[in-house]
Order: C-alpha cells, then sequence, then structure tokens
C-alpha cells in the first residue's frame, strides 16, 4: 500500500527546502519554484496539445526534465546545495532551445506588427506557457536580486524559453493555418 500523500506539516504555513531548512511557504524560494512547477505542467498541457508533432513534443518532453531540473535547484537550501546531488543545466540546454528558435523562425514571415495572442485554442495554450515562463523567469530575477544564490544560467534558460514558446505559438499558427493576429493600437 503507499503511503500517505498528505504530511500535515506545511497546515502551519512553513515547509522544508531539500536539505532540510524549514522556511515560509511565502518564501521567494518557494515562489520561484511554484512557478516553476506551474510552467511545467502547462507545458505538459501544451504537450498534450501538440502530440503529433512528434519533433516538438519531443523537445518538450525534454524542457519538462530541464524543468525539474531547475525546479530541483531552486527548491535546494543553497548552503547544503554541494552535499547534495542536484542535476544541472549547461549550456547545450540554452543551445538546443536557440536552434529550435532557429529553425522555425526560418519558415515564419518576419514580423512587422505586434501580435495578439490567440486565433486556435493550442496557439493560446502556447501563450499563455510563455506568459508562465517570463513570470518564472521574474521570480527567479527576484530572488537572485535578494541576494539569494541563483546560476546564472537558470536566469538565461528561462528567457530563452519564453522566447522559444513566443516563436513556437508562431509556427504552430503555420502549422495550423492560422495567420497572426496583429494588434492594431487606437489612434
Amino acid at each position: 500500500m503507499a503511503g500517505k500523500i498528505y504530511t500535515k506539516t506545511g497546515d502551519k504555513g512553513s515547509t522544508s527546502l531539500i536539505g532540510g531548512t524549514k522556511v515560509p511557504k511565502s518564501h521567494l524560494r518557494i515562489e520561484a519554484y511554484g512557478t516553476v512547477d506551474e510552467l511545467n505542467s502547462y507545458i505538459g498541457l501544451v504537450k498534450d496539445l501538440l502530440h503529433e508533432q512528434y519533433k516538438v513534443a519531443n523537445l518538450l518532453q525534454e524542457i519538462q526534465d530541464r524543468l525539474f531540473t531547475v525546479g530541483s535547484a531552486l527548491a535546494c537550501d543553497p548552503e547544503k546545495e554541494v552535499k547534495l546531488k542536484i542535476p544541472d543545466l549547461f549550456e547545450k540546454d540554452i543551445t538546443l532551445l536557440e536552434e529550435a528558435i532557429d529553425q522555425m523562425n526560418e519558415e515564419l514571415e518576419p514580423m512587422k506588427f505586434f501580435i495578439l495572442p490567440g486565433g486556435h485554442p493550442t496557439i493560446s495554450h502556447i501563450h499563455i506557457a510563455r506568459c508562465v515562463s517570463r513570470r518564472a523567469e521574474r521570480c527567479v530575477v527576484r530572488l537572485h536580486m535578494e541576494a539569494h544564490e541563483i546560476a546564472p544560467i537558470v536566469i538565461q534558460y528561462l528567457n530563452r524559453l519564453s522566447d522559444y514558446l513566443f516563436v513556437l505559438a508562431r509556427h504552430m499558427g503555420l502549422v495550423l493555418g492560422v495567420q497572426d493576429i496583429p494588434w492594431k493600437p487606437r489612434t
């Protein structure tokens, strides 16, 4: 029989980082890795929507794995991380996103205007994932600015991921035969 999912240890508003350090659930570190977890879930939804696009779905699964890496690093007490075996991000993880962005961009018309998210549910979900990625990036930057140790590659990865998701949304518009929706500001 499986153990119980609830432990009741967080019922008073605190939780433990990897390494055992207790922090309030409102701590910036918890907000950061919670937002990365939300992003990972949204990437899972996008992957499910794009299951027929095998190459994209495979990359999205790899992105989910990297987001678990990011979440693990953020959930770890930085003073104890050295002693723990937490996976790392590598420059090749960012290069993989950049190569995918460049490849999709080759097929897209150059942008001549700002675009509004939408046009198809799949495109809209990708844009929401992009927004969650930007929020995760802001959370991590805030954590970094508060003098918490954050590897710069984590911020770079989240930044590049939101770029990837923007281009993926436009690329899926091409695949689905949906035009970008131009933003036409009132004058």
